[in-house]
């Protein structure tokens, strides 16, 4: 690459990660237009310019995949944004349903020696705030043994452990309910006509949970 990405290419390259995460099969290039929130049409001039950079693999009608450069960028913007957060929450005190907006402008920072001295300064978290991974200095991600809390049964103890949802909204709710990263839970009730939770935490409250909610918290028995 002749000269820096723009931040929409990289932001590009880190949708098309998180879509293709765990799997071996292309990215389908209308879901990566819902995802990016952006027209079809746009995509495909986006898709074939990274392409001619050699960062994704694209052919019409067939999808997209990262090449191993462009896995490369994308690791290294989820590995600052994620950094970010951490740096955001624990040292700034920000919320963690308030961090992902800014960290989508700090992980344009292009600075390796930044990257490596907030790692350092951080402790090398393998976590961000949201429970996601973060990759360390060679791209690697922390192995991650994850059950979602619609998994477990009633009279299970739970250590919360992260979200797969990190909306604003979502943070927001489980906030209220005084939720949040290593909050304990134990399951008292499952409701049989929508498999709901009813939970209690550590001071006895009561807290009632959809189900939809249950299967975007990570957690792991205690």
């Amino acid at each position: 690459m002749d000269k820096p990405l723009s931040f929409a290419e990289e932001n590009y390259l880190k949708h098309i990660f998180a879509l293709s995460e765990g799997t071996e099969d292309t990215v389908n290039t209308s879901a990566l237009a819902k995802q990016i929130k952006i027209a079809s049409s746009s995509v495909t001039d986006m898709l074939k310019r990274l392409g001619e950079k050699e960062l994704i693999d694209y052919e019409k009608y067939q999808g997209v995949r990262l090449t191993s450069s462009g896995k490369r960028v994308a690791v290294n913007i989820i590995r600052k944004h994620r950094l970010w957060e951490v740096f955001l929450v624990e040292k700034l005190q920000f919320s963690w349903d308030e961090v992902h907006e800014i960290a989508e402008q700090l992980e344009h920072i292009r600075s390796p020696k930044l990257t490596t001295r907030l790692y350092e300064y951080l402790g090398r978290p393998k976590f961000d705030p949201h429970g996601d991974p973060i990759p360390d200095e060679n791209g690697d991600f922390p192995e991650t043994r994850r059950q979602i809390l619609s998994e477990f049964k009633v009279g299970d103890s739970v250590s919360i452990l992260g979200v797969n949802d990190d909306s604003p909204e979502f943070l927001q709710y489980l906030k209220q309910e005084n939720i949040g990263l290593g909050s304990t839970l134990h399951i008292d009730k499952i409701l049989a006509h929508d498999k709901s939770m009813q939970l209690s935490d550590a001071n006895n409250k009561i807290i009632m949970l959809s189900n939809i909610s249950c299967q975007h918290i990570f957690c792991k028995r205690l």
